[in-house]
């Protein structure tokens, strides 16, 4: 074994005492290991009680491990070839051959997390549930057991693909699927039952995605270094930007998270959650302090030729994270403290108590704070308006008009999901119908006008290393993929746009998401993302596979439009209400019968068609009067080329039709017995221009 590995294996062995030792004081002092047995009830046996938060931990740093060395094949390392066959370097490879091998000890770790968990809901040995048959019942049943299993069979697959993954497309594609697995055990945990749960449930996704690639790239980047390996300050440098990020929300989601838990500041200090919390909170800002020291002191050193000092300290922060993952497993299993009041079977399903009776002045004034769209918002307001600023220090302008309609799209998901709108539409189906149009047809008009990718590969630079993919070069590479080629085509597109909206409505599925905060995003997402990709096709100034002409996009519109119309009738039509287990459990003293509000929603769908539709046209009539106005000028400066290069007619469009009317013109005389018009004053007479 060479010096190098030696190393590393004796930094993870550092890295894994800590977690233990923190995981063991964190179970010990919030109690969670020494509960009481009370005679009469089910036990599970210390081998449970230890063993459930051992895998638990051993599941999620192996999960950051693999997302850490799939981040390092797909983006910290340079690929080679370029853009015309872009492949994964030798040390990117074995990153995705040590991927393949964590991955399927992350899979081993969840199954045994499965297992001890049926045990400890149970409280059966463990030895009795694997005898019996209340493992494969619990997984079916119950939300943990079939996250748990998502999380088995998703890392076996990445274990699989990746001993055969060679381009950086796959990498990315593992590395996504990866990020996915990530989330289905947290969700289900104490998140989905606090008080707030819409937020909560927000903020352990947001914790969650951006704890593993912190811990696991600072993980493979002190490994690269102590190994020795080459390219070592860029990829350094490409953690430390990306890392910064990490800290930034891990801080913001791990602060909502802490407030919805723990509403009283006091009981951060009066009680075993608030003291491990307190633990978390001081454990973050020493990780703070370490990335202040990298971007001080051992990044400059790297860039100096001086590895040593940075794997030396890299292999000090890695121990501080591994011990701040152990506690955090600890605070999953301690109980948080219970709320002062009893909760109504409103507040359990909603997250909050019932409204007063639904008004125009409450839409607007009942604000419903929802993190998830706030950062959406948030986000995209700030990437966009970053860039603008980089495109006009440069010297490059950018229409006002884009960026106007932009910041109206965002104005308008927060209009819909952070007022007394949101607070209404799990409540009212016709609250509800109307936070679904304007997601779907009005906000996504706003978005495709305002140019995002355009301006993304005007104001993103190219990747410093030659070859090499950097965020341009792979928006690039996914505007030339198969993949938007295919769900960019009209035809998807609008299929994806009229027919996602009846599956839902009218299956199981909308009550699905209706009862799962989860769901319910996902919904809305889909909303958003199936208006943005059909109105691209129609509106698009950015770049697409296939561009539709004018004429075609109307007779699309056209076409479109009305499906929204029949599916508001049909609704107005039904006889049955949707959902109406949901809408019966949160049915409001104040309001009408479930299937009046259904039909009055119904009526919003069919009467809302007309806003979108009128928009489109008068964008669509600006976007065709000026390609027209571009098309003119095109052909009068190819024929000014064509004119100073020799007046040679095959040079230009416009010449070669002035020169075909010409003839034209020519045998109709020789037909008549006049004169050609050849002489020098008919051709000047001859049209210089026209279409």
């Amino acid at each position: 074994m060479s010096k190098g590995s030696l190393g590393v294996w004796r930094a993870a062995a550092v890295a894994a005492a800590a977690a233990a030792a923190a995981l063991v004081a964190g179970l010990v002092l919030g109690g969670s290991v020494t509960e009481k047995v009370i005679p009469g009830l089910g036990d599970a046996g210390a081998l449970t009680r230890w063993g459930l938060p051992a895998s638990r931990a051993a599941m999620d740093l192996l999960s950051a491990l693999t997302v850490g060395a799939l981040l390092a094949a797909a983006a910290f390392l340079p690929v080679k070839g370029g853009r015309g066959a872009a492949a994964l370097s030798k040390d990117a490879i074995g990153y995705l051959n040590a991927a393949s091998w964590i991955a399927a000890g992350w899979a081993a770790a969840a199954a045994a997390t499965l297992v001890f968990t049926v045990a400890d809901v149970l409280g059966q040995p463990v030895g009795d549930v694997l005898t019996g048959s209340e493992l494969s019942s619990y997984v079916g049943s119950l939300p943990q057991g079939t996250a748990l299993m998502i999380v088995v069979l998703l890392a076996v697959v990445v274990a699989l693909l990746a001993r055969t993954t060679t381009t950086p497309a796959a990498a990315f594609g593992l590395l996504a699927m990866a990020a996915i697995a990530l989330l289905p055990a947290p969700l289900t945990g104490h998140s989905a039952s606090a008080a707030n749960h819409a937020t909560a449930t927000t903020g352990v996704a947001l914790h969650v995605a951006a704890v593993a690639p912190w811990v696991g790239g600072l993980a493979v980047v002190c490994a690269h270094a102590l190994l020795r390996r080459d390219r070592l300050p860029l990829m350094a440098g490409r953690f430390s930007r990306m890392a910064v990020w990490c800290y930034l929300t891990v801080g913001a989601s791990g602060l909502v998270n802490v407030i919805a838990r723990l509403p009283d500041p006091a009981e951060l200090v009066t009680t075993n959650y608030g003291r491990l919390a307190l633990g978390k909170i001081v454990a973050f800002g020493v990780l703070g302090w370490f990335g202040w020291w990298h971007r001080a002191r051992t990044l400059p050193a790297l860039d100096e030729g001086r590895p040593g000092a940075f794997a030396r300290f890299a292999s000090v922060e890695a121990a501080v994270m591994a011990a701040a993952m152990g506690l955090a497993v600890a605070l999953a299993r301690t109980a948080p403290p219970p709320p002062a009041e009893p909760e109504s079977a409103v507040k359990s399903l909603l997250g909050y108590d019932m409204p007063p009776e639904v008004t125009p002045l409450r839409l607007l004034t009942l604000w419903q704070f929802d993190l998830f769209f706030a950062a959406l918002a948030a986000v995209l307001g700030g990437l966009y308006l970053a860039a603008v600023v980089r495109l006009r220090r440069r010297g490059d302008s950018w229409p006002m008009g884009r960026t106007a309609a932009w910041l109206i799209g965002l104005v308008s998901i927060i209009a819909v999901t952070q007022t007394g709108v949101a607070k209404y539409a799990p409540i009212l189906f016709s609250v509800h119908m109307a936070q679904h149009m304007v997601l779907n047809m009005l906000t996504p008009i706003f978005l495709v006008v305002g140019a995002p990718v355009t301006l993304a590969l005007r104001a993103l630079k190219p990747a410093r290393v030659r070859g090499d993919r950097g965020p341009r070069e792979w928006l690039t590479a996914l505007l030339h993929s198969r993949y938007l080629a295919v769900i960019a085509h009209p035809a998807v597109a609008t299929l994806i746009f009229v027919v996602s909206t009846f599956a839902l409505y009218f299956t199981p599925l909308f009550e699905s998401a209706m009862r799962n905060h989860l769901g319910h995003i996902a919904m809305m997402v889909h909303f958003l993302a199936a208006g943005s990709l059909f109105f691209w096709v129609l509106l698009g100034v950015d770049p697409a596979p296939r561009k539709l002409p004018y004429p075609a996009r109307l007779i699309l519109l056209f076409v479109t439009m009305p499906f929204h119309a029949f599916f508001g009738i049909a609704l107005m039509n039904m006889s049955q209400a949707l959902a109406r287990g949901w809408y019966g459990a949160v049915d409001p003293p104040w309001g009408t019968t479930t299937l009046h509000d259904q039909h009055t929603g119904g009526a919003i769908a069919w009467a809302f068609g007309e806003i979108p539709t009128f928009i489109v046209l008068i964008v669509m009539a600006f976007q065709w009067y000026a390609d027209d106005q571009r098309q003119a000028r095109r052909m009068d400066r190819k024929a000014d080329r064509a004119e100073r290069a020799g007046g040679r007619p095959e040079d230009d469009e416009l010449a070669a039709y002035n020169a075909r009317l010409a003839k034209l013109a020519e045998r109709d005389a020789a037909h008549r017995g006049d004169a050609p018009p050849s002489s020098p004053a008919a051709r000047q007479e001859s049209p210089r221009s026209g279409r």
